[in-house]
């Protein structure tokens, strides 16, 4: 096993910028601090970001989070999910999924964590070392074999033995150092958006539960948090890749014909920072690194919510990255080694991810029917094995070994 919480640091081996304070960027933070680099982390946004959507937390996170001694501070904000719910437009249950049974095939391992909570922790546990500068990200880029030199979004220059992005699916860094994210991106021909919102109302009907609506290529969820508020997300089907300019005013359009609580839940969308929204994609490079410039997380290895994991395989990767380049020889060499281990998890989680699309968010009444059967069935004794497949895709852990 790698690097435990309780290993003392080694001496300073050399300086990194980490552009991005995400999940990916400040999990490696703390690692490279941990053995014993210079630290400086950019994040364009002017503070922690609180994504309003649940996270599968298994797996490669599970492990990292281990290692860096966070698993009881994550199972204190875990959310108190036992099971999904499906419902009609009338309100009513059609199937479920049992949440218990997803937790045994993990071996109890897996933890529902809203984003902003795992970010928020992971946050709490840097030391004083690691330097955050918010509001910030980066412009421009050179580099020799020595170092990379490094010019911010206000002006300022840093020289550093390795610059990193973490700035996720849509990464400035990618886009200056590989080329334009047209080249990368892989479409999957979904958007989604998610919000938190106060609603005592809609608190009661679902009555503690986790709730989902689904119609042919349109899915609705909406569940209850610890802290009393709500959460909500949407996930559509369209052929336009294109972020809308009013996200709420695409919801509305999209989900204004159905019942349920939808009306409701729309009613809270307004736009403002607090929304997440975005096409539903995956990122596929020829290479995650060039020189002394490498990338992390989503930047390169972004599966999608159709995976799922994508925050443990970004906590994965960084605890691996971090790793390799404890090793000895040239830095591209190490930088090499990260992504031989990586890629090949990753190009087998992307593929599973689009052969499960029907099944997340069925296209058909004929695939909702499927659906709702299996789970009915798999409520049986014997008959979960019908959604091992799903339950368990591709959740073997990245830092197995490492």
């Amino acid at each position: 096993m790698g690097n435990s919480a309780t290993e003392e640091t080694q001496q300073t081996e050399g300086s990194v910028i980490i552009c991005g304070a995400g999940i990916a960027g400040l999990t490696l933070a703390w690692w490279m601090d941990r053995i014993g680099w210079d630290v400086l982390v950019l994040e364009i946004a002017s503070g922690l970001r609180d994504e309003g959507y649940m996270i599968d937390f298994l797996s490669s996170g599970y492990d990292v989070a281990e290692r860096m001694d966070l698993i009881h501070r994550l199972e204190e904000v875990q959310q108190p999910v036992s099971e999904v719910v499906n419902v009609n437009e009338n309100g009513e249950r059609v199937s479920e999924m049992d949440y218990e049974l997803f937790r045994q095939l993990q071996n109890e391992r897996l933890l529902a964590l809203m984003r902003g909570d795992l970010e928020r922790e992971l946050h709490a546990a840097l030391s004083d070392d690691v330097e955050i500068r918010y509001g910030l990200t980066v412009d421009e880029v050179q580099q020799d074999e020595q170092a990379v030199d490094v010019t911010l979004s206000d002006g300022t220059r840093e020289s550093v033995e390795l610059l990193v992005g973490a700035d996720g699916i849509h990464s400035r860094v990618r886009e200056l150092v590989f080329g334009d994210e047209s080249q990368y991106l892989r479409y999957l021909n979904y958007h989604t958006g998610a919000f938190i919102f106060e609603d005592e109302s809609i608190r009661r009907k679902l009555d503690g539960q986790f709730q989902n609506l689904t119609v042919p290529n349109r899915t609705i969820g909406c569940y209850p948090l610890q802290d009393g508020t709500l959460a909500t997300f949407f996930v559509h089907r369209t052929p336009n890749a294109e972020r809308p300019p009013s996200p709420c005013q695409t919801l509305k359009q999209r989900y204004g014909d159905l019942d349920w609580i939808v009306p409701e839940l729309l009613e809270h969308c307004t736009d403002v920072d607090s929304i997440y929204y975005d096409q539903v994609a995956q990122i596929e490079l020829p290479r995650w690194s060039k020189g002394r410039v490498t990338l992390v997380g989503d930047a390169c290895q972004a599966v999608s919510l159709l995976a799922g994991q994508g925050a443990s395989l970004a906590m994965g990767g960084a605890y691996v990255l971090a790793q390799k380049l404890r090793d000895d020889g040239p830095i591209e060499e190490r930088l090499n080694r990260y992504e031989s281990h990586m890629k090949p998890e990753i190009q087998e989680k992307q593929a599973a991810g689009r052969r499960a699309a029907k099944w997340l968010f069925p296209p058909s009444q004929w695939h909702i029917t499927v659906r709702d059967t299996a789970l009915k069935v798999a409520r049986y004794p014997g008959g979960s094995h019908l959604l091992k497949p799903v339950l368990k895709m591709g959740t073997e852990s990245v830092v197995n070994g490492i």
